[in-house]
């Protein structure tokens, strides 16, 4: 049961963050958002028992993928036209987020570790050689696909920054 609330209430704050990438006006805030949501699908595959895939998540796209975001968007040196003025009221909310969050990560950690599925291979679930397994057999295809998207971001992001000039 407390399993099911902290899926729950993961997931929510995952779309509720989600959200504000998308409908956020200013960029440093989608990608401070987007951040949120990467950290809350790290906690999601956790609490499936795929921990190698979670410690990735926050390497990964916590880390090396928003750190990129953050770069392009000081290269293209964005102004602060309709930036309006920054509102408190939505403070409370941030706070709120934060707490939920802390709170089950802490759950999370604190509770005997057992995946919540397992696998047919031979590999115990969750590990580097199921993971390697999965990624070279099954899910070859969106694998290669996303690489392909990543380095299409890549180049337009270049190309966006060099025309500026």
């Amino acid at each position: 049961m407390a399993e099911t609330i902290g899926f729950y209430l993961v997931a929510a704050m995952a779309l509720g963050a989600a959200l504000m990438v998308v409908m956020s006006r200013h960029p440093v805030y989608s990608v401070l958002s987007l951040l949120v949501t990467m950290f809350c699908l790290a906690v999601l595959f956790m609490m499936m028992g795929a921990y190698v895939v979670a410690a990735l998540q926050i390497l990964l796209y916590a880390g090396a993928v928003l750190v990129l975001f953050l770069f392009v968007l000081m290269l293209l040196n964005l102004n602060q036209e309709h930036a309006g003025r920054s509102s408190r009221s939505w403070g409370w909310v941030g706070t709120l987020i934060a707490g939920l969050f802390a709170g089950q990560l802490a759950q999370l950690f604190l509770r005997p570790l057992s995946p919540l599925w397992t696998s047919s291979s031979s590999a115990p679930a969750g590990t580097v050689a199921e993971l390697g397994r999965l990624l070279f057999t099954t899910y070859l295809l969106p694998f290669e696909l996303t690489s392909f998207l990543m380095l299409a971001a890549i180049i337009g992001a270049v190309t966006l920054a060099r025309g500026r000039r």
